[in-house]
């Protein structure tokens, strides 16, 4: 046990202490913070500088469109904005030589851009926007949006109906439908977004900790490897101590920087309010939905299954190949296996309950990941989480069995890359 604990010692505070631990458990919540803070302040910024009330409306369609559009743009009937949108009411033999006429003006930035409205605007519902604006989503919906409701309220008038009476009805405040989860307890509240967000960010964090800290252990055991310092080390402690003691040691070092990663950005979650109203943005409201302490377990129990079980893989994978450029080879194959664990996150979460989900969160491989998924955005019964625990411990087992004979072989030797058969005799004999 003694040796056991230095292993775990030296492995711990060898990764603690380096650059890149430090640099990453810093960096993480930090671009948090700028995915919170700077898209909205871009977007407050970018809605500022956006006008679109300086543009020209070139309307051929004899409907009374364009004053309605001039109107909107404007700020409505009593803005006195109408005045930089200019209204260009022609028929169809002036529309090009109009056009050309404004386009000069746009390029000598006289205005942002001009709309054209063809003679069969209400049964094509059809119009063009050019201007140096033209490329921005934001601009471009909003004058889509004000053409549509100028062609919809003349198509109303057109009807003998009273366009205002209609929208009124019609506009009306949209509904709001709120969703509460119930499970087997009964009543577990609301989520919504936050509730997918958030099981979103814990299956990443998951899948990003199982592949960076697996890497972790393999890179380690090549290292070893290549310096001839295994040889010295398996001199006076067993391999099988080797294995779990460095497993362990890098497990800790995750659960480590997840534990700072979560306090982190939990305090980077209360404090972005305060800095976004210093900056005059807009803060959406954030509430960060409620864990029960059993959930919490689960999620720490499956880190650590996820972790273990592809901490052993890589570790057999590291003992066995003599180089970077073969490890990358040899490990292909179970990286696959991560990246389809990837793909189903999102099919997942559209539907947690689905027979894909379920199969999902019981095959070991990708239960670490997708059982958590599950837990964060719904109830699972009891069984279905009993099996997944159940299969990935024994699957564990196996695997870690395996991959110590493997690493108790291959750790010394060095040379060609074993073959399937050599792998399959190397476990034979060390049983």
């Amino acid at each position: 046990m003694g040796r056991l604990w230095a292993v775990i010692k030296r492995e711990y505070v060898e990764r603690v202490r380096t650059k890149w631990f430090i640099v990453s458990t810093l960096f993480a919540p930090f671009l948090l913070g700028l995915l919170t803070i700077v898209p909205l302040w871009l977007i407050s910024k970018t809605a500022a500088q956006s006008d679109i009330t300086q543009v020209a409306i070139l309307d051929a369609s004899e409907t009374g469109v364009g004053k309605r559009v001039q109107i909107a743009l404007g700020g409505g009937p009593i803005a006195t904005d109408t005045a930089k949108t200019q209204l260009v009411v022609l028929d169809t033999t002036q529309l090009a030589a109009a056009e050309s006429a404004f386009t000069h003006m746009v390029m000598k930035k006289e205005t942002r851009g001009y709309l054209v409205l063809g003679p069969h605007v209400l049964d094509d519902t059809v119009a063009r926007y050019a201007g140096r604006n033209g490329s921005s989503l934001a601009d471009v919906s909003r004058i889509q949006s004000v053409v549509r409701q100028g062609i919809l309220q003349a198509r109303l008038e057109r009807a003998g109906m009273n366009p205002e009476r209609v929208m009124s009805l019609t506009g009306a405040k949209p509904l709001e439908l709120s969703a509460e989860q119930i499970g087997d307890k009964g009543r577990e509240g609301s989520g919504g977004m936050v509730k997918f967000l958030f099981a979103f960010s814990i299956a990443f964090l998951l899948y990003m900790s199982i592949v960076l800290y697996g890497q972790n252990v393999l890179r380690g055991v090549l290292e070893e490897k290549q310096t001839r310092v295994a040889e010295v080390v398996v001199s006076s402690i067993s391999t099988d101590t080797l294995l779990a003691g460095k497993v362990l040691g890098v497990g800790a070092v995750g659960i480590t920087q997840q534990i700072l990663w979560v306090i982190t950005s939990v305090a980077v979650i209360h404090v972005r309010e305060p800095i976004m109203r210093a900056m005059h943005i807009a803060a959406p409201s954030f509430t960060l939905p409620s864990i029960t302490p059993g959930v919490l377990a689960l999620l720490f129990l499956f880190f650590v299954l996820g972790f273990m079980l592809y901490a052993a893989i890589f570790a057999a994978v590291g003992s066995m190949v003599n180089s970077d450029s073969e490890a990358q080879q040899a490990q292909q194959p179970f990286m696959m296996l991560l990246v389809a664990t990837a793909i189903l996150i999102q099919p997942v979460l559209l539907n947690p309950g689905s027979s894909l989900s379920v199969a999902a969160s019981i095959v070991p491989f990708s239960s670490p990941v997708i059982m958590p998924l599950r837990l964060s955005v719904s109830s699972v019964p009891w069984y279905q989480l009993v099996a997944s625990i159940l299969v990935a411990a024994v699957t564990i087992a196996i695997f870690i069995w395996i991959a110590s004979r493997i690493y108790r072989t291959g750790l010394l030797m060095y040379g060609k890359r074993p073959t399937i058969r050599e792998l399959a005799r190397w476990v034979r004999r060390s049983a």
